[in-house]
């Protein structure tokens, strides 16, 4: 067993997307800052719904997937292939953008609040212009899992072991071969978690600090692991934590960005401006 340290922290740092919803932008706050295959992750979160009420108005995506994970409060999807599905708490939605999207976002509080998370995912080349695919997984099909300490993990993607019960997430079908889990710890408790070495691992706090591999991640940071195939996540003793964990296998291609087009080079992502500008791109 070799456990993974921290080799890099990203902080989130307050910015806005969409018509102005506000988020704090950790992974992909510039172009340089990413953990292949993960581009971008956003947390947004607010009890004030001036700050996300217009969402997210429609918009492309070509070459990467989009996963939107909440946790309080609900987000409308609708897209261009006719699919609309309304993402509730512990609910995930996984969507291929591949050739071509064009979608919109609209959240809604619960109880004055809306809390959630949005990590983009690259595809390889040879998947960047596959057909659309969406997926929009309910919260009772998420596998919630609580051990004899009161460590709870909700696996969306990949495979937990918690008490000697696996756990199986319930996305498939992605290239990235993605572990995705929302961990809440009790103060003082740990949480231990095999990946496949070579894939990239983050750990990311959202409510409180977490110490990993004895180095302390800070709340709204990515921390990006070192090589290695456990992650073991403690919380501190006075306090519970709770922290999203995912991990993918790294593409190592060469990429090319311009806002909502992933591709891997200048001339396809000058094609998909056109493309959009055509109205060609979800063709």
């Amino acid at each position: 067993m070799t456990l993974r340290s921290i080799a890099k922290t990203i902080p989130g740092y307050a910015t806005s997307d969409g018509a102005g919803v506000a988020i704090k932008r950790s992974i992909g706050a510039r172009q340089s800052l990413r953990a292949d295959p993960f581009l971008m992750l956003d947390a947004f979160g607010s009890d004030n719904p001036d700050d996300y009420i217009a969402g997210f108005p429609p918009h492309p995506h070509r070459g990467f997937e989009t996963v939107t994970y909440m946790l309080d409060g609900t987000m409308l999807h609708r897209d261009h292939m006719g699919n609309e599905g309304l993402l509730k708490p512990g609910g995930i939605q996984w969507m291929t953008a591949g050739k071509g999207v064009i979608h919109e976002e609209r959240p809604k509080q619960t109880n004055g609040l809306m809390r959630g998370f949005q990590l983009w995912v690259n595809l390889p080349a040879a998947q960047k212009m596959k057909p659309a695919h969406y997926q929009n997984i309910e919260p009772e099909d998420v596998p919630l899992v609580t051990d004899e300490q009161g460590v709870s993990v909700r696996v969306v993607a990949g495979e937990a072991v918690v008490d000697g019960q696996t756990v199986q997430g319930p996305v498939s079908g992605v290239a990235a071969q993605p572990v995705y889990m929302d961990v809440r710890l009790p103060a003082g408790q740990s949480f231990t978690q095999q990946v496949p070495e070579a894939h990239t691992a983050v750990v990311y706090p959202f409510e409180g600090e977490v110490t990993i591999n004895g180095e302390t991640a800070s709340e709204h940071s990515a921390n990006i692991l070192s090589p290695g195939d456990t992650i073991e996540i403690t919380a501190p003793a006075n306090q519970p934590a709770a922290c999203l964990v995912f991990a993918g296998a790294p593409i190592g291609e060469p990429i090319a960005q311009y806002g909502p087009f992933v591709m891997n080079t200048q001339a396809e992502i000058e094609q998909a401006m056109r493309d959009y500008r055509d109205g060609v791109l979800t063709d």
